[in-house]
């Protein structure tokens, strides 16, 4: 019986002596095979892995002039495992004219897994980055002093022109969302932050390099490993091409100094985008270095909200500018023709009065041409009660639907999700769930919501989009969603308007009236058939918001502008100059009115607009 128990014991112990042997064998496949964290701390003891980072790609306008370039910069980096007992801190914050507060707050922040989860004793470690090449002067040359320093060289973005900040975007450091989004990153990393620097992101920064180094048993270097079988070289980023005219968009920058505002140009025919301004705005190169993170807080406590891309983000009511949209789709829907008349009272008409007196009754090319309030509400009017109201108000409601899918078919209401502009505002055309939450299904009619038709109330556009309205007209019936990049041919992505050809003529024509006999025509260039539209934004808050959409020439298209400069009052007095100076820059090459740019460009309309 004992016998018997001592063999069963036995057994029991081999078992657990192979599953201990088993554990083991496990464990040692495990660290040798699967976790590379022990091979790749007994490799650092020999090795030192360096990154070579790629340049970035740089960024030209559509004529090839150079915008955006690279300078180079350094950073100096630490492996803490080599930094041993009598290393002399004092020297070494000497040496980089920094307190020793400071190199101890950053050492931990180093340590810190939190902040910095990729930290490991045995790799580099940024300690600081974008440094000039004086900044590191001496410590290159004291170097040898401090065992587990090493100055990496890196390059930062620079600019040609203090131009189209917004546009261009910036360059910073990643965070940790980016590293755990991308494996591309780590920390210290740069990349693009917003505009195009962010958006094509992925083909300016190009592919890192890696070089491989062997150091002896003291951390001393003795050059590449295995003659450099392992390295590799970076890859540089790709050159982007944008469709920006960089002397158009100086000019528009210029002529909107001392304004908060913005102007857009597009070439309708592409829908390539030859200027994008919004003021107030910034020298690009103040988010650039070691001070980019104090600047940029600066840009962003600022009232007049310079971070703000005012031609993409702002929305508007477009006022008289729309007057474009409804006639065309008053035409397209049967509720007039270009001969329809109505009357107008001027200033004493009901229930939206006129700002002038110019004759009655008016056909719809001289109410363009005179921006006839009573016309177009008539027009809208007449569209929205062509079928009656019905039961329940439905058949009325069921023509403003039709109305409303007419008018976002011009690209607004909605963002440009083709395009390769970030940063948009949607803008507003409003539904019918929105007036029936307010009035109730029954509760509304064209007479509640009148302010429709000029282009009020509820309707929102950005500049942007006021653009893409009068790159449309212009092509009579289509637009290529606007974009920057000139490499990239968006002309398949081409929208179709659900309206007739034959419609646009009347109303290029009056746009042209406008130019010629109405508000535009004291800014009109002999030698230029221009078509354009005035728009006064009632503003809520303060002063009018001066509007202005344009294109020319008339017969053949080149170049569609929409300009908005805020709180200004009506849109001839200051939007249309801007954009008519814009056109002529962009066809003739030069701005022969020098006394008209030199006032404008000088005129400041808030003291409180300043350019970083």
């Amino acid at each position: 019986m004992i016998n018997d128990l001592f063999y069963k014991r036995r057994y029991v112990i081999s078992g657990i002596a192979v599953v201990v042997v088993l554990v083991y064998i496990i464990r040692l496949f495990y660290l040798q095979i699967i976790d590379q964290s022990t091979k790749d701390q007994a490799d650092n003891n020999a090795l030192v892995k360096q990154t070579i980072y790629p340049s970035r790609g740089l960024i030209y306008d559509r004529n090839g002039e150079l915008l955006v370039f690279n300078q180079p910069i350094y950073e100096v980096t630490m492996v803490m495992r080599d930094m041993k007992a009598g290393w002399d801190t004092a020297a070494f914050c000497r040496c980089l004219q920094i307190s020793q507060a400071e190199f101890d707050e950053r050492i931990a922040e180093i340590k810190d897994r939190r902040k910095n989860r990729g930290y490991s004793r045995w790799t580099p470690q940024v300690f600081m980055s974008q440094l000039k090449k004086e900044d590191i002067a001496t410590l290159q040359e004291e170097l040898f002093l401090f065992p587990g320093i090493q100055i990496q060289k890196r390059t930062l973005r620079d600019y040609t022109y203090n131009a189209a900040a917004h546009v261009l975007g910036s360059v910073g450091e990643v965070n940790q969302n980016d590293i755990d989004r991308d494996s591309y990153y780590a920390r210290g990393d740069y990349s693009g932050r917003d505009g195009l620097e962010r958006t094509y992101e992925k083909e300016l920064r190009g592919e890192k390099g890696v070089e491989v180094l062997m150091r002896d048993s003291r951390g001393r270097m003795q050059g590449s490993y295995q003659n450099g079988e392992l390295d590799r070289p970076a890859k540089a980023g790709t050159d982007l091409y944008t469709t920006l005219d960089i002397r158009l968009q100086l000019l528009a920058e210029e002529l909107l100094a001392g304004k908060i505002g913005s102007a857009v140009a597009i070439e309708p025919k592409t829908g390539e985008i030859l200027a994008l301004v919004s003021n107030p705005s910034w020298n690009p190169k103040v988010l650039v270095g070691k001070d980019r993170s104090k600047n940029y807080n600066i840009l962003l406590s600022d009232k007049t909200k310079p971070l703000m891309n005012r031609a993409t983000q702002a929305m508007y009511p477009p006022g008289s500018t729309f007057k474009t949209v409804q006639s065309l789709v008053c035409l397209e829907q049967g509720a007039i023709t270009p001969n329809t008349l109505y009357p107008c009272s001027g200033p004493a008409s009901t229930p939206i009065k006129c700002t002038h007196h110019h004759g009655s009754p008016v056909a719809l090319d001289r109410a363009i041409e005179q921006s006839c309030n009573p016309y177009f509400w008539c027009a809208f009017r007449d569209l929205l009660q062509m079928d009656g109201y019905g039961k329940d108000n439905e058949d009325f409601r069921h023509r403003y639907e039709l109305w409303r899918e007419a008018v976002m078919s011009f690209g607004l209401g909605q963002r440009f999700t083709d395009s390769d502009l970030n940063e948009q505002s949607a803008g507003s055309i409003p539904s019918t769930r929105l007036f029936d939450k307010f009035y109730g299904k029954t509760g509304w009619k064209a007479i509640t919501i009148r302010s429709l038709s000029i282009g009020q109330g509820e309707i929102l556009e950005t500049p942007l989009q006021l653009a893409n309205q009068a790159a449309t007209i212009a092509n009579e019936g289509y637009y290529i969603s606007p974009h920057l990049n000139k490499n990239d041919s968006m002309l398949t992505h081409r929208h179709e308007l659900k309206i007739q050809k034959k419609h646009f003529e009347v109303v290029k024509d009056g746009m042209h009236r406008v130019m010629v006999y109405g508000t535009g025509r004291h800014y009109a260039i002999d030698s230029l058939h221009m078509a354009g539209k005035t728009g006064t934004a009632q503003n809520p808050h303060g002063r009018d918001h001066a509007i202005f959409i344009g294109f020319a020439p008339v017969e053949d298209p080149k170049i569609a502008v929409a300009v908005v400069v805020e709180n200004a009052g009506f849109g001839a007095t200051w939007a249309c100059p801007v954009a008519t100076m814009m056109i002529e820059q962009y066809l003739t090459g030069e701005v022969k009115r020098k006394d008209l740019r030199k006032r404008i460009g000088e005129t400041v309309l808030n003291e409180s607009v300043k350019k970083w």
